[in-house]
């Protein structure tokens, strides 16, 4: 079944919401999302070489419209391998090094089925870097450095986030994710 951008949008925007702000993950979330400069985008791309054009359209979207403060590209159809989309993450990073966005935007990275080197597959740590679909999250670094001279020491967000993922527990991580996917 394909889901339409709406529901994708949809769904996204409740991970956002009720995962990502409720549970303070993104101490930076809040404020972009209360001032609707989150852009969400989805893409339907089917190969990795339209994903990329697609990312550098969005980053020139971005450089023309100032008023928007970050994106999250949404791929619901593509990257369901979480190692390809890893693949996929250090060929953009590259790509955005060779176009000369290095110190102008930078990539978060989600996905379902996110698991950071050296954990195991089930570890609630992972759970701060899944989302509903796999995305890119493109940052601007000016505005990502404002943020974080006035937030303070962000060093301990990773620790503190691991944290609250282990008192949360599997289940309900498992449960929040759920309700994430509501069609309602």
């Amino acid at each position: 079944m394909l889901l339409s951008d709406d529901l994708v949008i949809h769904q996204t925007m409740n991970w956002v919401k009720g995962f990502i702000v409720e549970h303070n993950v993104c101490p930076f979330a809040k404020r972009e999302i209360d001032n609707d400069t989150v852009r969400l985008v989805v893409l339907r791309s089917k190969k990795m070489d339209i994903a990329l054009e697609e990312l550098m359209t969005e980053i020139q979207w971005l450089d023309e419209h100032s008023e928007t403060e970050t994106t999250l590209l949404i791929f619901p159809t593509l990257f369901k391998d979480f190692h390809r989309y890893l693949d996929f993450v250090e060929t953009a990073e590259n790509l955005m090094f060779d176009q000369g966005c290095e110190g102008v935007y930078q990539l978060a990275t989600f996905h379902p089925n996110y698991c950071f080197a050296g954990t195991e597959d089930d570890d609630v740590s992972n759970y701060t870097n899944r989302s509903p679909y796999p995305m890119l999250h493109i940052l601007r670094e000016a505005s990502l450095d404002k943020a974080i001279a006035f937030y303070g020491d962000t060093s301990n967000i990773p620790n503190d986030n691991i944290s609250k993922m282990e008192a949360l527990g599997k289940k309900s991580l498992e449960d929040i994710f759920q309700a994430c996917m509501s069609t309602n």
